[in-house]
């Protein structure tokens, strides 16, 4: 879905699956207190030199003694749990009209005890927090000096016995580790992709959600833009008009994550071309596909372009229960994902990486239901303008996130965490050869 097998897969799954073969082939020829809660609704603007530099920018003279490294220890993404058989759209609409609004994000602000308290604060209040989360779907935890740098990130998270693991799309090399002894990756900052608006999406995948996720400001944006978006997946499903939400229901939908050109292929004669097609979607099937560790069907031709293979993911109902609270929500990365929207906003995305959105059918949604969904996300979405040490803890399955446009440099990062912990995980997690290839010859890292 957002995953782009998913549900959050960035807009370069199919470059990744392109340089990714690109090496396979190359390789096979080569020779061998106190804080203070608010609990009013956040307003919706809620008010490699330079980078390397940043980086070393965090390093801190007073940083306590080095922790145990991650490295290699960072346990699998959890599985997707899927719910949504027998969903009442109209009793839950209407439960949810009826309901009192709670703040998404609640904010959590720092006095001086709270920073004088460092780790030790959110230690004695980990319960209070795990209440304040699964109520609000998001906390903003405002002013804290305790994680302003990536040691003391990971401090605040371990106070909250948060079990970290590894991105739902790791192995696509699309997510470089900021920090990878602490299990930090580094969000979407890099330059070539600043002018790229990040539509709303979870951090998961057909097969992997992260049951949350923490979001960290170590520098926002120098010049401008940058903010963080955030939107509560109950109540986009609350104000989707019923009738759509129950035609996407029934219908499910289909996220292509990447496209693959191939029109070269169009210069053969027309059983050759055939079968060139033919065996270039086994490749890619049999050999890359399954390295990315998502349910991908390579399809021709579904957007009518006959020479472009499409990297897409099974069927999927748009609403998902909450696994903890059995509540619906808004599921579906479909405002980052459809081509219908990206291509009505800022979109620095090479053709390869373009994303977009069928019925389970694989037929077109109309532009005006795509329309109208973004509608409702864009009117529930909170800009959040992070400053360095802030965090938003993040409820994934029911909160979505994105980013806006950004100029200047800009360094945030984020841990994801699920249900197991570091030393019950099998040693080395999932490898990281893949990932590294990815990061260092495709994605230009």
């Amino acid at each position: 879905r957002a995953m782009t097998s998913s549900r959050m897969l960035s807009p370069m799954l199919l470059a990744s699956l392109v340089g990714a073969a690109a090496f396979t082939m190359q390789a096979a020829h080569a020779p061998r207190s106190a804080l203070t809660l608010s609990t009013r609704q956040t307003p919706q603007v809620a008010s490699r030199a330079g980078r390397v530099r940043a980086v070393a920018e965090l390093i801190r003279t007073d940083a306590p003694a080095a922790k145990s490294s991650l490295s290699g220890a960072l346990p699998d993404c959890p599985t997707t749990i899927w719910d949504t058989d027998e969903l009442d759209i109209k009793f839950w609409q209407d439960k949810y009209k009826s309901e009192e609004k709670r703040a998404c994000p609640i904010e959590v602000v720092a006095t001086p005890e709270a920073n004088a308290a460092g780790a030790e604060y959110f230690k004695q209040r980990k319960a209070e927090f795990a209440s304040m989360l699964e109520e609000h779907g998001t906390i903003w935890f405002k002013g804290f000096d305790l994680m302003k740098d990536p040691a003391g990130f990971r401090s605040f998270w371990e106070s909250l016995e948060l079990d970290p693991c590894l991105d739902p799309i790791h192995t696509s090399g699309l997510r470089k580790f900021l920090s990878k002894k602490d299990g930090i990756y580094e969000e979407v900052n890099k330059q070539a992709l600043s002018k790229h608006y990040i539509g709303l999406h979870n951090e998961s995948t057909f097969k992997k959600t992260a049951k949350s996720g923490a979001f960290v400001c170590f520098k926002p944006a120098t010049v401008s833009g940058g903010e963080f978006l955030i939107a509560d997946g109950e109540a986009i499903f609350r104000d989707l008009d019923p009738e759509i939400l129950a035609m996407l229901c029934e219908r499910k939908v289909r996220i292509s994550v990447s496209n693959l050109d191939l029109d070269v292929l169009g210069n053969l004669p027309e059983d050759i071309k055939k079968q060139a097609m033919n065996k270039v979607g086994e490749l890619v099937d049999a050999n890359i596909a399954p390295k990315f560790d998502m349910d991908l069907d390579m399809i021709w031709g579904t957007d009518g372009n006959d020479l472009r293979l499409q990297a897409i993911e099974h069927a999927q109902s748009p609403v998902n229960r909450h696994p903890v609270t059995k509540r619906p929500v808004w599921f579906c990365n479909m405002h980052n994902h459809a081509r219908f929207l990206r291509d009505r906003r800022p979109c620095s995305v090479p053709e390869v990486g373009m994303t977009d959105v069928y019925f389970g059918d694989l037929s077109i949604i109309p532009g005006d239901v795509l329309q109208k969904v973004n509608e409702v996300c864009e009117a529930n979405i909170v800009r959040v303008p992070m400053q360095p040490g802030d965090v938003l803890l993040c409820d994934n399955y029911r909160v979505l996130h994105g980013r806006d446009i950004f100029e200047g440099e800009r360094l945030h990062a984020v841990s994801w965490f699920g249900d197991e912990s570091t030393a019950k995980a099998k040693a080395g997690g999932t490898g990281d050869l893949l990932n590294s290839i990815i990061n260092n010859f495709v994605v230009g890292n």
